[in-house]
């Protein structure tokens, strides 16, 4: 078995078990940032394992004839041509599931980061203005978590894993998903009553023809005035241009978020170029939701189980190209 590697050398040492990778199989390591696709074609690779960031286009996929599976390291994979793919007979998997519970709590740091001011009082507090941050507090009152009604766009393995953390905090919690979730103690919502109803909106749903740009100016004006917007998801989602004009006029309170369209982030993103007030109601991360010890090693335990499935002809989990 002969397999791409396109994710961090040093992360994948480090977290794949012992033992997991049979010794008789090559690893041509490419690194993970632009790759050159005629380097990853001369590999010859039965699979590759690809960085969720990274690209595979269809002039690879076409060009490795020996090619069954190409696996994202995480639950992304919306730069792997999967159409492609599933013409050509290729798997396309991910690791659905494996970082549930680290991006869920990514998602509710996010939300107190903004009902506390985290950022502008730590800010005041390196200033040598502790009281005065203090004042303003009691002066505006702090909004608990457990106060906020708190609707989920998306109840995959994520969604539920933070509206479980949710409802420990004593929040009210609502989802809209194409499908009712059967018994998860969650009320089903359509997407206006959501936007209507709730204090903060938290978006868990993967980047599709559905998706892109969802959150737009006609979604922010449905919701409440004043609420926050989350996003643990992907960039593509949110109209970044949308979400500011909003911080700026009011409409919202807030916006957390740990991905950004394009990525790296790029000086002309306008979320970096907010006005002091507007700035105060933003709390940033560096889409680092995902990417903790406990997920890294649940990931390649599900990537090191798929490759020996494909080498041994069977079909491998988590397959999102509908083969």
């Amino acid at each position: 078995m002969k397999v791409a590697i396109m994710v961090n050398r040093t992360n994948l040492e480090r977290y794949t078990a012992p033992g997991a990778i049979p010794a008789d199989w090559e690893l041509i390591h490419l690194g993970n940032g632009a790759i050159d696709e005629e380097k990853i074609i001369a590999t010859d690779a039965d699979a590759i394992l690809v960085d969720p960031m990274c690209t595979v286009s269809a002039k690879v996929i076409n060009g490795m004839k020996h090619l069954k599976l190409i696996q994202s390291q995480g639950v992304g994979y919306n730069y792997i041509d999967i159409d492609e793919a599933r013409r050509a007979g290729v798997f396309v998997a991910n690791c659905a599931g494996a970082n549930a519970s680290a991006v869920a709590e990514q998602a509710v740091l996010l939300m107190l980061a903004l009902l506390r001011s985290f950022r502008e009082n730590e800010d005041m507090v390196f200033a040598s203005r502790q009281i005065e941050a203090k004042t303003r507090c009691f002066e505006n009152g702090l909004m608990e978590l457990g106060d906020c009604h708190i609707g989920i766009i998306g109840m995959g393995a994520i969604g539920c894993a933070t509206a479980r953390l949710l409802k420990a905090f004593g929040s009210t919690v609502s989802y809209f998903s194409r499908h009712e979730v059967p018994d998860c103690g969650f009320s089903l919502l359509s997407l206006d009553e959501l936007y209507a109803q709730c204090d903060i909106i938290s978006l868990h749903v993967p980047v599709n023809s559905e998706t892109i740009g969802m959150i737009n100016n006609t979604a922010i004006n449905k919701m409440k005035r004043g609420a926050i917007i989350i996003n643990t998801a992907r960039g593509e989602i949110v109209d970044q241009e949308a979400v500011c004009r909003a911080l700026i006029d009011g409409r919202l309170g807030g916006y957390g978020t740990d991905t950004y369209t394009p990525e790296p982030v790029t000086p002309d993103n306008p979320l970096l170029a907010l006005p002091p007030a507007a700035r105060r109601k933003v709390a940033l991360s560096p889409h680092i939701g995902g990417i903790t010890a406990g997920s890294f090693y649940r990931y390649f335990d599900i990537i090191w189980t798929n490759m020996k499935r494909v080498s041994e002809g069977q079909r491998p989990v988590n397959i999102v190209n509908e083969m």
